[in-house]
């Protein structure tokens, strides 16, 4: 199962509905934070995937949903430069988490549709990667994507089917 998770507001939603279908999302499309959680079923190449969203609100139990998961998506707005900081601690101690040793990760930055293009070093800055990718055992890769115009969708889809 794939996890897709990140802070309220950070665009998971609209992200996993650009995924299931490049044409669902567009300038007027807005979506109500999750809650709880959402699942999604993604038909790529005649194969099924489920990815389970979870709210940034229930952070807290984020945990609880850890077991056998082989991917974790994170997703940060990367055009909400103060939202960084706190993105930052979820991510820290979610990939410190024992559940997750074996799982492979991806970093998305989205919101990039609304970003220059320096906020994504901004962002990976202010969320210390590079010192975080030698202090960790898993590899993390990160993507920009935008679940208006469509960046980062086919690598996205690469990702999760891979």
């Amino acid at each position: 199962m794939v996890l897709c998770i990140g802070p309220t507001g950070s665009g998971k939603t609209l992200l996993l509905k650009k995924l299931q279908n490049i044409d669902a999302v567009d300038n007027t499309t807005s979506a109500v934070p999750t809650v709880g959680t959402n699942i999604i079923n993604l038909k790529v190449a005649d194969k099924l995937y489920t990815i389970r969203e979870l709210g940034g609100a229930i952070a807290p139990m984020w945990p609880n949903y850890f077991v056998n998961v082989g991917k974790l998506m994170y997703v940060v707005d990367a055009s909400d430069l103060c939202q960084i900081s706190a993105a930052g601690v979820l991510l820290y101690t979610t990939l410190v988490n024992p559940l997750l040793k074996g799982a492979k990760f991806l970093l998305v930055l989205s919101k990039m549709d609304t970003s220059y293009r320096q906020m994504r070093n901004e962002a990976l800055l202010m969320l210390q990667m590079r010192r975080l990718q030698n202090e960790i055992s898993q590899k993390i890769t990160i993507l920009e994507a935008s679940a208006i115009d469509g960046k980062g969708r086919d690598e996205i889809l690469k990702w999760i089917t891979d």
